[in-house]
């Protein structure tokens, strides 16, 4: 018997020596990266995102783009790709992944894509485009706003960024670290002097009490630079501050093409950024307390000074893996007689005959009535959580929705990384995902969200477990 013990301990020696060395000979493998863009501008005339309105595109401010890292370690690899969308609908991003995936071998699964959630791109997927296309096909026969299928040129275009980046890959060195930044970001949301929570209260309104939430003044960085270059040739930088600055009826990526561009100056004309927006579904750059509405310039370059001037730390000993995980969360139900309610309330979303929080509610009625069609037991929305692991300090977290802050707060405090990176909008655009707290307050988010209650605190919680998976 002691024999026995003694040869099973040998036995037992071995094998964990075979796992450390295993272990290091794949964090020894170099770690490759590879940048890539295509243009998703759509033609002008083309429907605008954002606001409860038709509203129709007369012009280029700035191009939209599809922004795409590689990564690739030995057998492992990985694309992260940022959209200067609103949102993206999960049948774009279904497609563009299984079309990324042929076209590099990565598979979809380790694809993150996200959109930045500009106000001033194009309205090609949901409640309201459903609306107003079915409008223009009862006037005209055909819809003269969609000359172009632009879900399959998005697709399409998506899928070419990150072949383009898959063929640019090459030895790389990363570096990771976090920055604050004060003063362009704001919580929206106020309790007011008769206890209630509103959104966008007016600027220097006398009934003011306190933010009703706080804000993320965290920027996550993650540059890529050249082994044998000065400056980094492209970075994913992370901000929780809403992308709704701009207005008008041009197409513009919002502040992110100003901060690319005071970063352009900074590390040269060859930078690519790729924005990651935080979690940010209750913070604008209004200061309601003092009366500033900040320009979209000066948030930009703001930032690119603070990223610019970051301390970051070379990520040595690189060690990519992705995990994810799907949560399906409650849906939020509604009676048939709300549902015909909406139907015929949905008309009245262009103009001032419905309140405007009863216009948001028939609008996400219909969304919801949109996602029962779509959930295999109609009761429930998938919730995609993905975990890209860089190295054993650093990860970068993807979340679906416009997330509130206090619940990106909570994955970065129980991460066990030293630098995580939390971007929202991620394949899918549910609406906003308050936490519960919220949820009992009211006001807009919450009037339009399409989860039940509860569901953001269970996706931290798939969110926080991938994480120790991948940091344990």
């Amino acid at each position: 018997m002691k024999h026995e013990a003694t040869r099973l301990a040998a036995a037992c020696a071995v094998l964990a020596a075979t796992i450390i060395w295993d272990a290091s000979a794949v964090l020894a493998q170099p770690l490759e990266a590879g940048i890539g863009v295509a243009d998703i501008t759509p033609p002008v005339g083309y429907r605008m995102s954002g606001y409860f309105h038709e509203r129709l595109a007369t012009g280029t401010a700035n191009p939209l783009h599809a922004k795409a890292l590689v990564l690739k370690q030995g057998e492992a690899s990985a694309a992260v790709v940022l959209c200067d969308l609103i949102g993206l609908s999960r049948d774009v991003s279904d497609r563009a992944r299984r079309a990324a995936a042929k076209a590099t071998g990565i598979p979809a699964e380790r694809i993150l894509l996200a959109a930045t959630h500009t106000h001033t791109g194009p309205l090609y997927a949901g409640a309201l485009r459903n609306h107003f296309h079915a409008l223009a096909m009862a006037e005209h026969g055909k819809d003269p706003r969609e000359a172009v299928d632009y879900p399959a040129l998005l697709a399409e275009r998506i899928a070419a960024a990150v072949k383009r980046a898959a063929e640019d890959a090459a030895p790389a060195r990363l570096a990771a670290g976090t920055a604050e930044q004060r003063g362009l970001s704001f919580n929206r949301r106020f309790h007011m002097k008769d206890g209630s929570v509103r959104f966008n209260p007016g600027m220097k309104n006398p009934d003011l009490v306190r933010p009703a939430g706080p804000i993320d003044p965290c920027v996550g960085i993650v540059t890529v630079r050249r082994p044998d270059a000065k400056h980094p040739a492209a970075a994913v930088v992370n901000f929780a501050l809403h992308l709704d600055t701009v207005g008008g009826t041009a197409y513009a990526a919002d502040f992110p093409y100003f901060l690319e561009r005071r970063l352009r100056e900074a590390w040269g004309e060859g930078f690519t950024l790729l924005f990651g927006t935080g979690a940010c579904g209750d913070i604008n750059h209004l200061d309601f307390v003092n009366g500033v509405r900040l320009k979209t310039e000066v948030i930009g370059r703001t930032l690119g000074d603070t990223v610019s001037a970051a301390d970051l730390a070379p990520l040595d000993a690189p060690a990519l893996a992705v995990r994810r995980t799907v949560v399906r969360v409650p849906l939020q139900a509604f009676s048939d007689e709300e549902a015909a309610w909406a139907k015929e309330a949905i008309h009245k979303v262009g103009s001032r005959d419905l309140p405007f929080l009863e216009r948001v509610r028939a609008y996400k009625i219909l969304a919801c009535e949109m996602r029962r069609d779509d959930a295999p037991d109609g009761k429930t929305v998938p919730i995609e959580v993905q975990v890209l692991r860089l190295s054993k300090g650093c990860a970068v977290v993807g979340l679906p929705g416009e997330v509130f802050v206090d619940l990106g707060l909570a994955v970065k405090r129980a991460s066990p990384f030293e630098t995580t990176l939390l971007i929202e909008l991620c394949q899918d655009a549910p609406g906003y995902i308050p936490t519960e707290k919220a949820f009992r307050e009211g006001s807009y988010e919450t009037v339009n969200s399409r989860v039940a209650p509860g569901g953001g605190e269970r996706m931290v919680e798939a969110a926080v477990a991938l994480l120790k998976e991948l940091g344990g």
